[in-house]
């Protein structure tokens, strides 16, 4: 570990092991607080300077106007030594190993004119520019503090996943006996006792026992499946019902969930290839701007300036070219555009996505909790009366089952009131019973009624059926017009789905879509490296664990807001609400976005093809470099804030 940590040092990376320390978004959310500070102490630097600068530029000489340099420079060179790390140790560290970047220049441009300036002001000169190198500071700063927010909202999704697996289970020893094992501790062959209402710890096999399982979290199949003897479970799964012993076959890093884990680590690594524009910018920005500054500082030289004219002139040069708008360009307008988003219930977690998301041309969408709302809605409700309805309600509420939660949230928000029951009692796999008016209520598994596949529960009254109610998942409500506005973006859309054919079909028909279906998390990730392979920028959409890899891998991705905690980290954006319309929304704008960014771009170059030849010439001094600097910033920020009216 430490020869490979070295490895990394010598090419001028920062690496660390992971499991110690801060873990990543710890060391993310920090990085992003430390540029905030330094944005606010430079920003308030250069409010307090400015004010001094205003009695210089109104005429001030002698002693007064060396008191006003000095102050500045009291207030200058602490602020630079401090808000100015981001930069210097970047530079340090890629000089130290015979490269470099952005913040090279940025540093010898303000080391440069903060020496001069301190010159000028102890032989009393007339000239200081702590004004120029502070105001500098301050504008890179908060583009380098824009694009760190739009970063730390990418986090790293193998600790989600991991929070879907028990903490440990209750093993059963050959006497009898139970003791508690952590996850880390169980072994094969071990007999695992699950009990209703935990996640199983380890893969393995039914022995004792049935109950039904709750397999979204794999298959993204929102109906519960029953196990019994001799039938294989997984790790991360729920128990609903009733205990059940489990002979462990798998633990650890050998479970389907630890796998499914690696897939998206591995998926990830393939997006993270993906270079952003700024970074492309930023290859050939750095060496220009030292050529020029060196050209500018030996011509002078040539020409008889002397040496404190010409590093005036280099310096001038430096700062002119600073890459404020080229670092504002594409930050500034991701910060309005996920800002507009967000008013739509859009999250974005990462910058990069507004890219990606422009460039995709198909659309892979999971079914179940993605095309379709995830959750089991109640179909027979209108057919009872008022009374049953509030005997199921008082039955339902006392239930944390899928279908009984399900009741719940429908009847409350019909304002059905419970009836009054006693003597409540919940038998795992089979339902709940009450006592009401003298008579015993049940509502669970129906009896000798034919369902077909659908979910259905029965309401009984004293052993006699009086009602059964059926469920289904429903489409999101403009599931159909989502998929049209898509293709009208030039998107095309398929069904990746791991749920049975059977369950498909119907949403697939009343789409109009092609559908694979029960396909695991490696077939997912496989049919996007296809889609890939063949030229298309895939987006995918998906909710569910078992979509997780597919995520990561996806050229951008989505989730819905009630999407697992896994979903949810590995997707580029999550939407919010019942609405699918979002998702198209989104590429709308992350499109609009490509175009204010080409177009700040443009303007960046433009404003140095003016500005450069100018400082070269020795026509601008440093602070008025920094000031059209400041200018050109504020232009490309105006620019980008068009995008709030994109959508509207």
């Amino acid at each position: 570990m430490p020869d490979l940590i070295g490895a990394f040092s010598n090419l001028g990376f920062e690496a660390h092991p992971i499991g110690t320390g801060l873990d990543e978004a710890d060391a993310e959310a920090e990085s992003s607080r430390e540029l905030l500070r330094a944005v606010a102490v430079s920003g308030f630097a250069m409010m307090n300077i400015m004010l001094l600068s205003v009695s210089v530029w109104s005429g001030a000489a002698g002693a007064t106007r060396d008191l006003f340099h000095w102050l500045s420079a009291a207030i200058a060179l602490p602020t630079v030594a401090y808000a100015g790390r981001p930069f210097s140790r970047s530079a340090w560290r890629a000089l130290r190993h015979g490269r470099t970047n952005m913040d090279v220049p940025i540093s010898i441009g303000v080391a440069l004119v903060c020496a001069i300036s301190l010159y000028e002001t102890a032989t009393s000169g007339p000239h200081a520019y702590f004004d120029g190198a502070v105001m500098l500071l301050f504008f890179l700063l908060c583009g380098r503090w824009l694009d760190s927010v739009m970063r730390d909202r990418a986090r790293g999704g193998v600790t989600a996943l991991l929070r879907n697996m028990g903490t440990g289970a209750m093993v059963v020893e050959g006497d009898g006996r139970t003791r508690w094992v952590d996850t880390t501790a169980l072994e094969p062959e071990m007999v695992m006792l699950v009990a209703a209402g935990e996640r199983l710890s380890a893969d393995g096999v039914v022995v004792g026992g049935a109950s039904q399982l709750d397999l979204s979290l794999l298959t993204g199949e929102s109906a519960p499946q029953s196990v019994r003897p001799d039938d294989r479970v997984h790790a991360g799964t729920l128990n609903l019902d009733a205990p059940i012993r489990v002979r462990v076959t798998a633990a650890g890093a050998d479970t389907a969930i630890a796998d499914i884990a690696r897939l998206m680590g591995e998926a990830a690594q393939g997006k993270s290839r993906y270079v952003r524009i700024a970074d492309r910018a930023a290859r050939l920005y750095a060496p220009a701007v030292h050529c020029l500054a060196l050209m500018a500082f030996a011509g002078w030289m040539i020409a008889g300036a002397g040496w404190h004219h010409s590093l005036l002139i280099a310096a001038a040069v430096l700062i002119i070219t600073c890459p404020c708008a080229l670092g504002l360009a594409v930050p500034a307008a991701q910060i309005v555009a996920a800002g507009e988003l967000m008013r739509k219930g859009v999250l974005i977690k990462d910058g990069s996505a507004l890219e990606r998301l422009a460039e995709v041309d198909l659309a892979l969408l999971d079914k179940t909790g993605t095309l379709t709302l995830g959750r089991p809605e109640a179909l027979d409700l209108d057919r009872l009366d008022v009374g049953k309805k509030s005997l199921v309600l008082a039955l339902a509420q006392a239930s944390r089952h899928p279908l009984s939660e399900a009741l719940t949230r429908a009847l409350q928000s019909a304002h059905v009131l419970p009836a009054a029951v006693t003597r409540l009692r919940e038998t795992p796999g089979f339902g709940v019973e009450a006592m009401w008016a003298d008579h015993v209520v049940t509502l669970g598994r129906p009896q000798g009624v034919a369902t077909g596949n659908a979910l259905a529960t029965e309401l009984a009254v004293d052993g006699r059926p009086v009602a059964t109610i059926r469920f289904a998942d429903q489409l999101r409500p403009d599931a159909r017009a989502a998929v049209a506005a898509l293709r009208r973006e030039g998107i095309d859309a398929m069904i990746l789905s791991g749920d049975r054919a059977e369950a498909v079909a119907p949403v697939a028909r009343e789409l109009g879509l092609t559908a694979q279906t029960g396909m695991s998390p490696q077939d997912k990730l496989a049919a996007i490296e296809r889609q890939e392979t063949a030229g298309h920028k895939v987006l995918m959409l998906g909710d569910g664990l078992n979509d997780g890899p597919a995520l990561a891998a996806g050229h951008a991705s989505m989730a819905p807001g009630s999407a697992s905690d896994v979903g949810k980290t590995a997707a580029d954006c999550i939407f919010l609400g019942d609405r699918l319309m979002p998702v198209v929304e989104t590429v709308r704008m992350a499109r609009r976005a490509r175009a204010i960014v080409k177009q700040n771009f443009l303007l960046a170059v433009g404003y140095n093809v003016i500005a450069v030849p100018l400082a070269f010439l020795g026509l601008v001094t440093p602070l008025v470099a920094a000031v059209a600097m400041s200018g050109s910033s504020l232009i490309v920020v105006g620019n980008a804030l068009r995008l709030k009216r994109a959508l509207r």
